[in-house]
């Protein structure tokens, strides 16, 4: 005898972070339509990115971030899952033809943790010390404030980033809240950092749903989940990204507020060194989010000039 068809197929990675995302969205999808969660299956499918993770290279070295979602997009686009759950912050600004992002799950906490078995936080690192991360953004950010630590390459999930820590592979990384706050390890938090000086990656600590861009039953199913306030903020910061995207290969740090019926936005770009920063803020009405999002990224190209981005591009 056949199985019942599932209410719904979900898509995730395998890493304990995108399976809790994936049971997340599970739980809200089967609350919203009154359903029993077991009804929504849940496909675990490899991608690229996950079998990279013992590279230790960065994910500009290897491809970028469709590394964690190309897998994913193909079996969405072959009908072999109905929806793909996603970390946002590893979704590519420019979506695969056919492919649609509708809806957000409320937003995590943006900011990044500061975490060390020998530090309060980043201030009381002894000079020289080595700092464990493969995030351009990160390494930038970090070395603007500490130009004399040594950044070591620092890939792999939560549990394995914590535990090269132990091992005494850096004395200290740097994770974002939101995934620690969703695996139920906040406490591994040495200290949070002050995102209007450590800002986040744009999208950072929120949840997207994926679906084939022409499917209406899957676009009427996950409406229920989407979150205004976060759909704002990430299609602005995304917007952003784009524009970036297009230019430089460079860190970008964005960071988005909903206040009434206006999107505040504020976006940087760093030099892999971290010694040139140029940011730029811009606020406007919530429906036009996105176009606030291009313009300021266009207003940071602008701010960086043609010699500066082509000086980064070659460091």
């Amino acid at each position: 005898m056949q199985s019942p068809t599932p209410f719904a197929r979900i898509g995730t990675r395998g890493s304990p972070l995108a399976l809790v995302q994936a049971r997340l969205v599970q739980e809200k999808l089967a609350q919203a339509h009154g359903i029993d969660p077991a009804s929504i299956e849940i496909k675990v499918i490899s991608t690229g990115g996950d079998r990279s993770q013992q590279s230790n290279a960065s994910l500009t070295e290897i491809g970028g971030k469709g590394l964690f979602t190309k897998e994913i997009d193909q079996a969405l686009l072959s009908g072999a899952i109905d929806l793909g759950v996603h970390s946002c912050k590893d979704v590519a600004s420019v979506l695969p033809k056919g492919i649609a992002l509708p809806a957000f799950l409320e937003r995590e906490d943006v900011r990044d943790a500061f975490i060390s078995v020998i530090a309060g936080d980043l201030d009381e690192l002894p000079r020289g010390a080595r700092f464990g991360t493969s995030s351009i953004r990160r390494t930038a950010q970090v070395l603007r404030r500490r130009p004399d630590l040594v950044i070591v390459p620092f890939r792999g999930n939560v549990d394995t980033r914590l535990q090269k820590l132990v091992d005494g592979v850096a004395e200290a990384t740097m994770l974002a809240v939101a995934g620690l706050n969703r695996l139920g390890q906040g406490h591994r938090a040495t200290a949070y950092l002050d995102p209007s000086q450590f800002m986040p990656a744009p999208a950072q600590g929120a949840v997207g749903i994926a679906i084939r861009q022409e499917d209406q039953r899957l676009a009427a199913l996950v409406a229920p989940l989407d979150h205004r306030e976060t759909h704002l903020g990430i299609v602005a910061e995304r917007a952003l990204l784009r524009v970036l995207d297009g230019s430089c290969r460079t860190p970008v740090g964005a960071l988005s507020r909903l206040e009434g019926d206006m999107v505040l936005l504020r976006g940087e770009i760093i030099s892999l060194d971290g010694q040139t920063t140029v940011a730029d803020s811009v606020t406007g009405p919530a429906g036009d989010a996105e176009a606030l999002g291009a313009a300021l990224g266009q207003r940071l190209l602008d701010g960086a000039g043609s010699e500066v981005l082509a000086r980064w591009a070659q460091s």
